[in-house]
């Protein structure tokens, strides 16, 4: 039922006027790609910029899979992990002719223009292709070029210009591996990259090259030297860590020697999550970057104070170059917990194998269980099933015939239609985003730092919900296309017979009565949405209410 706001709450006409405000804010922040060609970025002070000294909030996603598979998106064992063991695997299969024209075909069309112009449609503005360095040099001694990796990424800056999408060079396996982990295609399960100089001059020499054949793209938004080097759980950090900014002001040196323009990305050890090694900025146009992943049962939003800290105290721009591999609950709360702090994020990844938790799917061919089965050690495929399996994976991965999941990327977007769980209200803070009676209390679960009170049961340990009482309320802000009409559901439940609660909605107000004890799903039809930033406050009137979440389509 809708009715007139007038003498609902007093605290409304205060935040009627901070919609206005925060929609202008969001407006202000909120960068998609727009289809005109990209010009120079560089770091000024704590945000990224352009040329016309525009700020940039980088929304992409990573380009995992493509030039650097991992096993894991393949459902591989552990003989199957990494990029030269999956080549193994392949060539072991169906030869080493016919394994050659397959890793073509499958770099080829795993992005594809089809892909960047979707990525285009759907609001990212940036890309982060992970390299494998043996796509752009040979392991011999001494190394030499190989073309098809400089012919890959040519392609993709091409397709990225045409739709206005950045792109930020990502060098996932640096030459000798700088974790010692499957993730950098490792040779020996060692971060030789660390050990042995040579590699060292090799990864040095590999990006002046890289630098000299972009340094007058401005589609290139900067280089991302090392992906996440050097764990501490393999002891790689004690032993090496001392060695990572040196070897960063090395590459950087070589970098700036035949190109001043571009960003220089820099990862901390340890998942790129330990920044305690840097000193002071050693450039004047760096970006620090940290991961993020939330994989706690139940899951927690982890706190990045240090990370706001360290960029603050050194007046430098903050990036999240991968988060992801989780659920749409955590993928709205992560993105717009960045966003509140200035920190623009790259989404891991835009599509694997037969999993609903990336924008993208690629459905698993017939008989690949039979190629997962061998990877583990397994009775090997007759030639003829493992060929069918692998024509059938090129077939797949093609963007046309992968499967779509809207709602992942509306959830990361927070954009209707969606699902807005009650636990991802806004970031403001008290009286901006929650109103509490008890501001000192703190959640048991999921946001641990602040007052609202989030609750999960026994029966549904990953599924929380928020408690509120009279006078208490939240807000969330969820972006429409257009100015349109939606009806929003909420489940919700009272834990007495006299509680009520409101869903204020620009203007309107919508009573909300739930029947006590069982959870009730109740339907709103015809709530105006304006295009772009719209915030919904939910408020209790009187008695104690659960609200599980709130859909909007």
């Amino acid at each position: 039922m809708v009715r007139s706001h007038a003498g609902i709450n007093a605290s409304l006409g205060l935040f009627f006027s901070s919609i206005v405000l925060a929609g202008v804010l969001l407006e202000m922040m909120s960068i998609k790609a727009s289809g005109a060609p990209p010009v120079f970025l560089h770091a000024s002070g704590r945000d990224i910029v352009n040329e016309r000294n525009e700020k940039v909030r980088l929304r992409g996603v990573g380009l995992g899979n493509w030039m650097l598979p991992e096993g894991y998106m393949w459902k591989f064992g552990g003989a199957g992990d990494r990029p030269r063991r999956i080549e193994k695997i392949v060539s072991d299969l169906i030869g080493p002719e016919a394994a050659d024209r397959f890793w073509h075909e499958y770099r080829q069309n795993y992005i594809a223009k089809a892909d960047i112009k979707r990525m285009a449609e759907l609001g990212y503005n940036s890309v982060r292709p992970a390299l494998n360095a043996r796509l752009f040099l040979t392991e011999t001694d001494p190394p030499q070029p190989v073309p098809e990796g400089y012919e890959l990424l040519d392609n993709l800056v091409k397709q990225c210009k045409a739709q206005g999408i950045y792109v930020i060079i990502d060098m996932h396996g640096a030459p000798g591996g700088q974790t010692g982990q499957n993730i950098d295609d490792s040779a020996n399960d060692q971060p030789e990259l660390f050990q042995q100089i040579q590699y060292q001059d090799r990864l040095v020499d590999l990006w002046r090259t890289i630098a000299q054949r972009y340094k007058d793209e401005p589609t290139v938004a900067g280089y991302d030297l090392l992906n996440e080097p050097l764990p501490e759980r393999t002891g790689a950090a004690a032993k090496y860590k001392s060695q990572l900014e040196p070897l960063y002001q090395r590459i950087t040196q070589a970098i700036r020697a035949v190109d001043q323009k571009h960003l220089i990305i820099l990862e901390g050890y340890d998942w790129a999550n330990d920044w305690s090694v840097f000193t002071q900025p050693f450039d004047k146009n760096l970006v620090y970057q940290f991961h993020y992943y939330c994989w706690d049962s139940p899951t927690q939003l982890k706190d990045i104070s240090k990370y706001l800290a360290f960029g603050q105290r050194n007046q430098v721009p903050i990036w999240v170059g991968e988060t992801g591999e989780r659920d749409s609950t955590i993928y709205w709360a992560t993105t717009e917990y960045f966003e509140a702090n200035n920190i623009g994020w790259s989404f891991w990844p835009w599509k694997k194998m037969a999993a609903a938790n990336a924008p993208y799917s690629i459905n698993p061919p017939a008989h690949w269980s039979d190629l997962v089965a061998f990877s583990k050690g397994e009775t090997k495929p007759p030639p003829a099933v493992a060929q069918q399996a692998l024509a059938e994976l090129l077939h797949n991965l093609r963007l046309k015939n992968c499967t779509y999941f809207p709602e992942v990327v509306n959830a990361m977007m927070r954009r209707a239609p969606v699902r807005i769980e009650a636990e991802n209200y806004g970031q403001g803070g008290l009286n901006v985003a929650y109103g509490v009676t008890v501001p000192t209390n703190r959640s048991e679960f999921y946001r641990l730092a602040e007052p609202v009170a989030v609750t999960v049961s026994e029966a549904h340990p990953k599924q929380p919900f928020i408690t509120l009482k009279a006078t208490e309320w939240t807000v969330y802000t969820i972006d429409s296309s257009a100015a349109k009409k939606y009806s929003i559901t909420l489940r919700v439940r009272a834990k007495d017979v006299s509680a009520e609660a409101h869903l204020v909605v620009g203007e309107q107000v919508f009573k909300v009565k739930a029947p006590p004890a069982d959870w009730t799903e109740i339907r709103l039809n015809a709530v105006a949405l304006n295009q772009g930033a719209n915030q919904l406050k939910w408020i209790i009137s009187q008695g104690t209410v659960d609200l599980d979440w709130l859909d909007v389509r």
